[in-house]
């Protein structure tokens, strides 16, 4: 790690210049930081030392960022929270801190979560900015390398043991048919003489459903798979064909050239995590992302 220039600086000196920043004024920046006008104008002229650059000049209304010293002004409006919950432990302000995560989802954990999120999380967490971002087979790569922050995911009985999982909620599957379908409801031997429409989300397979089939030694024709759940029902209307689905997913469709119907008793549910590496146990604002998922989850309509 090189933190020569680190060693050689005074942090303090960063604090003033986000205030005075803030202010646009000497005096009022010398208030708030209970220094006299005099230290602070010190302080600025250090810190035009440290970075080169004038950072702050005198305009009409005040004191104006150089180009520099808008982008310290940004980095600092990161950093310093950060540095401050690190030195004291406190709790994250998502209405007052900025953060942004990064969490792996299918568009089942993104349709059903994303609205809820969006309703009853963002307006109260002004300063937060939260990106899905699509399932892929290496996201657990992707989680361990921190370029993800969060991973949702059907408990498919495999999590990396590194690794720390919760349960957010439970599901079921239900199955798409067409309006027009002559199904009523679906026995295991209507199931599987069917032909299905399979969600490729992983190994090639929509994993669950294989496997609670292959536990009774039944396998189904899948004639047609698409990498979305979404796509999936809709491509089920006008057909014969089944698309077997979450629950919590298939209740925020609203198209009537679909029904929905109970599956056989063999698909039985599933439950829902989020995983995420243990390294970010402790920290706070993550810890804060963790507990509003959980909490939005249990919105969910069982």
């Amino acid at each position: 790690m090189r933190i020569t220039q680190l060693r050689q600086a005074d942090l303090n000196l960063l604090v003033v210049f986000a205030v005075l920043a803030e202010e646009r004024n000497v005096s009022r920046a010398a208030e708030r930081l209970l220094l006299s006008q005099p230290a602070v104008s010190r302080a600025l002229q250090r810190l035009r030392d440290m970075f080169h650059d004038d950072l702050l000049v005198r305009a009409a209304s005040g004191y104006e960022p150089t180009p520099q010293g808008l982008r310290l002004m940004q980095e600092l409006e990161v950093t310093l929270p950060r540095l401050d919950r690190l030195l004291s432990g406190s709790s994250f302000d998502p209405s007052s801190e900025k953060a942004s995560f990064r969490i792996a989802a299918t568009d089942n954990a993104t349709s059903v979560l994303g609205p809820l999120i969006c309703r009853d999380i963002l307006p109260s967490a002004k300063k937060v900015r939260l990106e899905f971002v699509a399932w892929h087979g290496k996201v657990f790569d992707d989680l361990a390398h921190g370029s993800v922050d969060l991973v949702l995911n059907a408990d498919i009985g495999y999590v990396p043991p590194q690794m720390q999982s919760e349960v957010i909620y439970d599901d079921e599957f239900v199955c798409i048919v067409a309006t027009e379908s002559p199904y009523k409801r679906l026995t295991i031997k209507q199931y599987l003489n069917a032909e299905h429409i399979g969600i490729n989300i992983e190994t090639g397979s929509q994993t669950i459903p294989e496997k609670r089939l292959a536990a009774h030694g039944y396998k189904r024709n899948v004639v047609f798979q698409v990498p979305y759940f979404g796509a999936a029902m809709r491509s089920v209307a006008g057909t014969n064909l089944i698309a077997t689905v979450p629950k919590h997913l298939a209740a925020e469709a609203n198209n009537p050239a679909i029904r929905i119907l109970k599956p056989p008793p063999e698909m039985t549910g599933f439950r829902y995590l989020m995983i995420w590496h243990p390294r970010v146990n402790t920290d706070v604002a993550h810890s804060w992302l963790r507990t509003t998922i959980k909490q939005v989850a249990t919105n969910i309509s069982s």
